[in-house]
Formats: structure tokens, C-alpha cells, sequence
């Protein structure tokens, strides 16, 4: 195979991967229309369509996704080979590429963006904030990190954190308004605001449990939305009750007393964060130095730029 053909076939599965364009152009590091002119090449050497292309969406003739089928799985297999050769020389460089839900991104990545750096000042971080649960295989990822129940099939999984516990909360003008529920069932008579799962865009059921025993709810409000960013302004402006994670911003309110919690004796705890990457791929020295950061294992620097 000529060099140019497997640029060609790499170019096409980035694109069919990615159902973009622009996308698999950024991955590659081509221009939009370097790249659009490579997958013409291809097509007509080929002597067929690859790619049904509009202005808004971008997918896979029946042969292209015959042909996407049959190479992608392939062209992995080659980059772990490559990763596995090159890790085999003990060198932690290269670019880790890191798929994460936001709340990760925030808590646990960004506070450690300095020693990384300072330690492996040859890895290149390319971290992609995404609270859609892409699967990590097909985008070509190192990991993915994700709560521990939602985690993809066949992967090796790394806890970050313990398990959470989910909590009920509101603010005072709301419940010196409305009072306050005694029970999972008097959340029918009150304003929730509720939540929506990124990528799948199934509203989340209100779990609880009190001394083993276990119940769900559908509860209504007068907003949804799949992020806390909005959602946790909506809580202090007193527009309902909201069922939380406990993190940075909620627990500030509650130590401030601009939050309350509610149905105290009613808990529901949920799995924690995960790294987590495919069991079929070579685990690189980036990413195993990228683990032991996560989990503030000691970093030698010195013997690391050495």
C-alpha cells in the first residue's frame, strides 16, 4: 500500500468516526478542504461514493460503511502497535488523548494541569470535556472518565473517588415558600427542577433509600437542563428543590447557608468517578503516568525528564 492510500483510508475513517468534517480535520491537524480533497481522491480511485455529505450532517454510503467496518478496526490495531513500540523504550511523551465529563475536568484534572506538566514536560495534554458519553474507541481516545455505572463494556477501570451520596436541597426563601417535603412522595406537591443526561437526553429518576428500603419518583418543575452550570443558579434563585451531587458549587451554598438540604433520612448513594480504557489496547507510559497523577502518587520529576 502506498503512503498515500493509508493517509487516504486514516482520513476516511476519522471523518466516519466522528460524522464531521471539521472534527476529523482538527484530529488530523488538515485544513477542512485538504481534507475534504483527500476523501475525493479516494472515492474516485475507488470508483465509488463513500460519503453521503450535507451542509449540516456527514455519513456513510452502504460501501462506506462496508468498507468503515472492515479497515477501522485495522488502523487501531496499527496505532497500538506503534504505542506499544513506543512505549517499549520506557519514554513518556506524545500526546494523551483524554475524553471527560466536566465535573471530572474541574475537580480532579485541572487542580493537577501543573505537576503533570512540571513531571512529563513531553506529553502533549488533548483533553476533550464531554458530558455526552462518546465511546472512547471510536474517538480514538486514550481513556474516558465517567461515574462508575455508565462506564463502557471491556474496559479496564481505575477508581478516582469513593462513592457519593446524592442529596436533596433547596433554598431557604423556596422552602419558607412552599415548606419542606417529609417524604420522596410530597416531592408530587412541590417545584423540582429537574435533570437531563447529556448524550442520551433521558431525565434522570429520583432515587432514594431509607434503612434498606428503596423507592423512585418522576418529579416536575419548571426547568431541565444537563448542566449544573445553569441549573445549580436556578436552586439558589428559590425555583425549586433539586437532587445534587455534592460538589464544588453545592456544598459552598450549604456551608454559606444559601442552601438547605431536605428529606434528610432519605439517601441514595451512587458510584463514583472512573478512569477507564479499553482492555484491548496497550496501556502507554503517558497514560500510566497520567493514573498515578490522578491519584496523587509521588512524581519524581527528575528521574521523569531524565
Amino acid at each position: 500500500m502506498r503512503g498515500s492510500d493509508f493517509a487516504e483510508l486514516k482520513a476516511f475513517v476519522a471523518v466516519v468516526d466522528r460524522s464531521s468534517f471539521a472534527r476529523a480535520a482538527d484530529h488530523l491537524g488538515l485544513s477542512r478542504s485538504a481534507l475534504s480533497q483527500t476523501i475525493r481522491q479516494l472515492e474516485t480511485r475507488l470508483g465509488v461514493r463513500l460519503l453521503h455529505r450535507t451542509t449540516r450532517s456527514v455519513a456513510p454510503t452502504e460501501p462506506g460503511r462496508r468498507l468503515h467496518e472492515r479497515i477501522a478496526p485495522m488502523l487501531r490495531e496499527m496505532d497500538d502497535a506503534v504505542a506499544q513500540a513506543v512505549g517499549a523504550t520506557g519514554t513518556t511523551a506524545g500526546t494523551l488523548r483524554i475524553n471527560t465529563l466536566s465535573m471530572a475536568a474541574k475537580k480532579i484534572i485541572a487542580p493537577r494541569l501543573g505537576r503533570f506538566h512540571a513531571a512529563y514536560p513531553d506529553v502533549i495534554l488533548d483533553i476533550v470535556v464531554d458530558d455526552g458519553l462518546s465511546d472512547i474507541v471510536a474517538g480514538e481516545f486514550d481513556a474516558g472518565i465517567r461515574v462508575g455505572g455508565r462506564l463502557q463494556k471491556d474496559m479496564v477501570a481505575v477508581r478516582l473517588t469513593p462513592d457519593v451520596k446524592l442529596l436533596a436541597v433547596a433554598s431557604p426563601d423556596y422552602i419558607a415558600r412552599h415548606g419542606e417535603p417529609r417524604t420522596p412522595a410530597d416531592l408530587h406537591r412541590h417545584a423540582c427542577i429537574n435533570w437531563r443526561f447529556p448524550g442520551s437526553g433521558r431525565i434522570a429518576r429520583w432515587a432514594f433509600q431509607k434503612k434498606g428500603k428503596g423507592t423512585e419518583t418522576d418529579v416536575e418543575g419548571p426547568m431541565i437542563s444537563n448542566h449544573q452550570d445553569i441549573i445549580v443558579p436556578a436552586v439558589l434563585q428559590g425555583l425549586g428543590i433539586f437532587y445534587a451531587y455534592n460538589d464544588d458549587g453545592i456544598a459552598e451554598a450549604l456551608e454559606r447557608g444559601q442552601l438547605k438540604r431536605v428529606l434528610t433520612d432519605w439517601v441514595q448513594t451512587v458510584p463514583g468517578l472512573y478512569l477507564y480504557y479499553s482492555n484491548r489496547r496497550h496501556l502507554r507510559p503517558a497514560l500510566r503516568a497520567f493514573i498515578d497523577c490522578l491519584l496523587d502518587r509521588d512524581i519524581d520529576t527528575r528521574s521523569r525528564r531524565a
